[in-house]
């Protein structure tokens, strides 16, 4: 997280300069007019209006150390969405508050705000709902951990069902279960099985899952009561030529998902076997689809148990089988799809991390 720290008062530089030296990813800018033979400042001699803009869209977070009216004033012209938009901490001229102002949750500035109070001995003064209640924040459940909200258009309404203590359902069968360190709320209940979330009372639900709830599964109000998160749960094993396209490998990965109702947004890694040249094409793959690629070793693969052994692959490969024996070994878990033939030199299976 890129940290910019604004100070306009000659305490408030003092405050930068203790900041930088406790949190050395923070860059600390002042007015020129203050400058001194201290290093490590950056000196603007533009106006604090410029600066103050410039540093909200080119940092991750901004610590403005002067009052909080006037930072309002100074940023408001540059708020654009709570998913664009900075951390943005508001600290006073003598360090006795430390205020996260915007990007509460999304943007870090309640973490960023206990951070440096926490350091500091200042007071940090966070406003936002679920934080106050000690409840579940909604929109980040499971952030990092590496989940994704498939689609935030219930996000808002959830979570205040969520600080209203109105009953939420949770139901959960992929990624770490262990996303929620405390006592759970009183208004929240974890089911077994999604025809238990479905026929409870709940007003709203927390779903997390790597699979596609089609109208088979649930039904479509379900889905509007529903916040769905997509956790990094599925490896994808390979098994492919030396030419085998990227564009062949992504069109199989997603036919193969599609087909047995899985979310690509859950897929972790692509594995396969690891041969003595490279090969673009899955390297390619990879990195389109964002995700780490792992490479196994012919004699872990042939170790491997699996349920569609191939004599012609053990022929030319050394293990009789690619996809299914890397899938399972990288994710240390189970199928749950067994090989996928794209003829002519494709395979895919697909694993779950436990």
């Amino acid at each position: 997280m890129k940290v910019a720290i604004l100070a306009i008062t000659k305490n408030g530089k003092k405050i930068g300069r203790r900041l930088t030296e406790i949190f050395t990813d923070m860059t600390l800018y002042s007015p020129k007019k203050l400058q001194d033979s201290e290093s490590g400042i950056i000196w603007y001699d533009n106006s604090t209006t410029q600066m103050a803009g410039e540093l909200f869209s080119k940092y991750d977070g901004v610590v403005y150390i002067f009052s909080l009216g006037a930072v309002i004033r100074l940023i408001s012209p540059h708020l654009k969405d709570k998913k664009s938009d900075p951390a943005v901490i508001v600290i006073d001229d003598k360090l006795n508050f430390v205020i996260s102002v915007l990007s509460g949750h999304l943007g870090g500035a309640n973490k960023l705000a206990n951070k440096i109070a926490k350091e500091t001995g200042a007071t940090p003064v966070i406003t936002t709902a679920a934080d106050v209640n000690k409840t579940i924040s909604v929109d980040l459940v499971g952030r990092d951990l590496g989940w994704a909200i498939d689609d935030d258009t219930n996000v808002t309404r959830i979570s205040a069902y969520m600080v209203n203590e109105e009953p939420i359902g949770i139901f959960q069968d992929a990624g770490d279960k262990n996303w929620w360190h405390h006592p759970l709320p009183s208004n929240v209940t974890i089911y077994d099985t999604l025809d238990g979330l479905v026929q409870s009372n709940s007003k709203g639900y927390l779903i997390i899952t790597d699979r596609i709830l089609t109208d088979s599964i649930v039904s479509s109000d379900v889905a509007d009561k529903a916040v769905l998160y997509r956790p990094p749960s599925l490896v994808i094993g390979v098994g492919l030529h030396h030419n085998t396209t990227s564009e062949t490998i992504q069109r199989g990965i997603i036919q193969s998902l599609k087909k047995y109702n899985f979310s690509l947004k859950c897929v972790a890694k692509i594995a396969s076997i690891k041969k003595s040249y490279t090969i673009p094409g899955i390297q390619d793959a990879a990195n389109m689809l964002n995700v780490s690629l792992h490479l196994v070793e012919r004699g872990e693969l042939a170790q491997v148990s699996i349920p569609n052994p191939s004599g012609v692959v053990k022929k030319f490969e050394g293990t009789p089988s690619v996809s299914e024996a890397a899938a399972i070994l990288v994710s240390n878990g189970n199928l749950v799809i067994e090989k996928q033939k794209f003829p002519p030199d494709l395979t895919v299976a697909v694993a779950k991390i436990p």
